[in-house]
């Protein structure tokens, strides 16, 4: 039995649908990055090129600098495994303005295809991950939190706004 996956490109289209001059996205390291542009590229597209680790708390910075504007981050497993204490730090701030979804694919995709820490254990003798789960640490950093998961996507907020309700609502 094969493992159900998303469709990376038309879920974050439909994530960033109707997004408004009020939206500021930040994207991840690599894929994260051409899935955003394809969904429609606008000025208030950030992509972090060659970044790896710095989109959550960038995105954190956003939001505490810009109060009145949304921020989402659409990241991916490898990146955000690169930063868990910025969840932390996101935690301690609680923003309401800002939106966490993690695209897991469980490979570092820029780097080769390699097992990331969310892959299962025993998955082969070079693919082998940890089993991590992104979602459970995301709610252990903060409590209440809202997370939505589904085969290979996570979001992640303080408060829930809409990206995480659109990821929801797609899965």
């Amino acid at each position: 039995m094969s493992k159900a996956t998303l469709q990376r490109r038309p879920l974050v289209k439909k994530i960033l649908d109707g997004a408004d001059d009020n939206l500021l996205v930040i994207g991840g390291l690599g894929s994260a990055n051409w899935d955003i542009t394809a969904a429609g590229d606008r000025p208030l597209n950030m992509p972090l090129w060659g970044a790896m680790g710095a989109p959550v708390a960038m995105g954190l910075g956003l939001a505490m600098a810009q109060p009145k504007k949304r921020v989402l981050v659409i990241t991916g497993d490898g990146d955000m495994l690169m930063s868990l204490g910025s969840l932390a730090t996101v935690a301690a701030q609680q923003p309401d303005n800002l939106a966490i979804v993690v695209l897991d694919n469980e490979k570092f995709g820029e780097t080769g295809n390699q097992a990331t820490h969310t892959s299962p254990r025993n998955n082969g003798p070079t693919d082998s991950g940890a089993g991590t789960d992104l979602a459970m640490i995301a709610r252990g950093c903060v409590r209440p939190s809202r997370t939505a998961s589904s085969s290979s996507a996570m979001c992640w907020s303080t408060s829930g706004p809409t990206p995480c309700r659109r990821l929801i609502q797609s899965s």
